[in-house]
């Protein structure tokens, strides 16, 4: 098939569109820029690159027809926020392409009350973000009920992998953490350090997509979510990174306040968007339907952007890794 996938050249991206490829598909790639993906594969040579605006083209009501005029057999559309924009594109699509898959976000749930979470069975969404991903995928259900078009969303957890700082033990992005785990020195934890996280390596979650993609009647319709089998606790992910440089975690448990007194307002608040969900949602909806099968656990894909951010410079820590 000849297969459009918008976006192609951000995290999820770098490890679809190869996989695509590989498989026997035609890739055009639409971005907004000319950034390269976060690795290098020989398989980049065969794909097509088109540039489009597509804040500005949704703007002007054209985005749409860009891609209907690449003439796709189906379209991955990895950069979509909005439910306007989604429902532009599936009305632009609907009757002339065969199988549109969005990406959504496990954000689409609010804070956890019972786990694992089952597609679609969370708690209502909260802030923006998770908001809309929860509109686009609800709306691309309906649009595959009422009208028969082949739509598929799929939800990745935190996406990790080489090339960019994961989202650490402190449910943020601050990277002095990997210098005071690595350094074994004290690390003040917000609450008690039992709430959860779940990663997902970007290949994992592309391979969700692939065989969405391969799949397409097992997938109309649904909603998958793309995380790792498992899900990390602060505390265990904290004391797991701390063991990766010979260290045990000395970890200290404070109230929020006394958190946010001690860190950035930005660290802070990621912290809590991060931990006050908790999440842990399950992959057996995937697993059965399409045959997912997770390369990596949690604590293995985060390992993975560790290491590749510490041999690149990109990371100051105490000592070396020792896994």
């Amino acid at each position: 098939m000849r297969i459009v996938v918008v976006g192609g050249s951000g995290h999820i991206g770098t490890h679809l569109v190869p996989r695509l490829v590989r498989a026997g598909h035609e890739v055009v790639n639409v971005s907004r820029g000319s950034s390269t993906a976060y690795a290098d594969a020989p398989e980049w040579a065969s794909v097509r690159q088109v540039r489009a605006d597509r804040e500005q083209q949704d703007a002007e009501g054209t985005f749409g027809r860009t891609v209907l005029d690449l003439q796709p057999d189906a379209v991955v559309d990895l950069v979509c926020f909005t439910l306007d924009s989604a429902q532009a594109l599936v009305d632009a699509l609907r009757g002339e392409v065969g199988h549109l898959l969005h990406c959504g976000s496990i954000w689409r749930y609010g804070p956890t009350t019972q786990l694992p979470i089952r597609e679609g069975g969370g708690t209502p969404a909260v802030g923006e973000y998770g908001t809309q991903k929860d509109a686009i995928a609800r709306m691309l259900q309906r649009e595959t009920a009422e009208t028969g078009f082949a739509t598929t969303s799929v939800h990745p957890g935190h996406i990790v992998g080489e090339g960019w700082l994961p989202i650490g033990p402190l449910g943020n992005l601050d990277p002095s953490v990997w210098r005071t785990l690595s350094a074994g020195q004290p690390l003040a934890v917000p609450g008690i350090g039992a709430e959860l996280m779940h990663h997902v390596h970007a290949d994992d979650v592309a391979q969700v997509f692939a065989l969405a993609v391969e799949h397409r009647d097992e997938a109309a319709g649904e909603d998958f979510h793309a995380v790792a089998p498992t899900a990390l606790t602060v505390r265990g992910y904290a004391e797991t990174a701390a063991s990766w440089f010979g260290q045990t975690a000395d970890l200290h448990p404070v109230s929020w306040d006394a958190f946010r007194e001690a860190t950035t307002m930005e660290f802070a608040d990621q912290s809590w968007e991060h931990l006050s969900r908790s999440h842990f949602v399950s992959t057996d909806k995937p697993s059965a339907l399409l045959g997912y099968a997770p390369r990596y656990d949690a604590a293995s894909a985060v390992l993975e952007s560790v290491r590749w951010l510490i041999e690149h410079d990109r990371l100051d820590v105490a000592g070396p890794l020792t896994v």
